[in-house]
């Protein structure tokens, strides 16, 4: 499976970059100021092939503070295990009280029972993955005989186009990046296909009026794709 291009080759911005663990850690304090829920979660609501309320059982891969979970919490009353690689975001997690079980893990290679699940979700994650093929894998295994599997990420046309990493203010109130991958959409089908997994509904987030209300800075990406939202199921 070919690789998609390397950030470094679209990074404008040049700021110090630094592992997700390490990253998240230092983020984890603020993060939830940073992140807006109209580029995730507005995308979430759009997904009409999930039956939410039917949901027996979801894995949030990459659960960080806790955020999708909370959201997944408002669609059922079903459980809800989270994965995550960083401890300081583990631990704002376990104070939100959202999931029935919280493991230290990389997303790739959970830890998770095989075939408890039938969605597993992992909420801008991808872009820090040199690869996406264990990510597909680990879905596809974590998934019954049926079931859904949602990624919603930074759309690669808006990485590409404005050079711009995953970043958050460190302590000296200086950006830092946190490692960044460049995935094209193709290479989440390739990946799909690979696992057992079929393409059922994509959804792409514009820089609208209210993107551009809440970052005043982004006029000038107005009408470009940010983020995006795919559901793909067991073949």
């Amino acid at each position: 499976m070919a690789a998609g291009p390397d950030f470094a080759r679209f990074d404008r911005r040049h700021y110090p970059m630094v592992t997700v663990r390490e990253g998240y850690d230092a983020w984890a304090p603020t993060y939830e100021e940073s992140v807006e829920d109209i580029m995730d979660v507005a995308l979430l609501e759009r997904i009409g092939s999930v039956a939410w309320d039917r949901v027996e059982r979801a894995a949030d891969l990459g659960c960080g503070s806790g955020r999708t979970g909370a959201w997944l919490r408002t669609r059922g009353d079903f459980p809800v295990d989270g994965v995550d690689i960083t401890p300081a975001m583990l631990e704002r997690a376990r104070a939100r009280g959202v999931h029935d079980r919280l493991v230290e893990g990389d997303v790739r290679h959970t830890g998770l029972p095989a075939g408890a699940y039938d969605l597993v979700v992992c909420v801008l994650v991808d872009e820090h993955l040199p690869e996406l093929a264990g990510l597909y894998r680990e879905a596809r295994r974590l998934l019954g005989r049926s079931g859904s599997f949602v990624v919603v990420g930074i759309h690669p046309f808006f990485v590409m186009s404005v050079g711009m990493p995953t970043h958050f203010d460190g302590a000296d109130a200086e950006p830092v990046a946190i490692e960044t991958h460049v995935h094209l959409l193709s290479e989440h089908v390739a990946a799909a296909a690979d696992a057992g997994l079929a393409a059922r509904e994509m959804h792409e987030a514009l820089v609208d009026d209210a993107f551009v209300q809440r970052k005043p800075g982004w006029q000038p990406y107005r009408d470009w794709p940010f983020s995006y939202a795919c559901v793909w199921a067991v073949a």
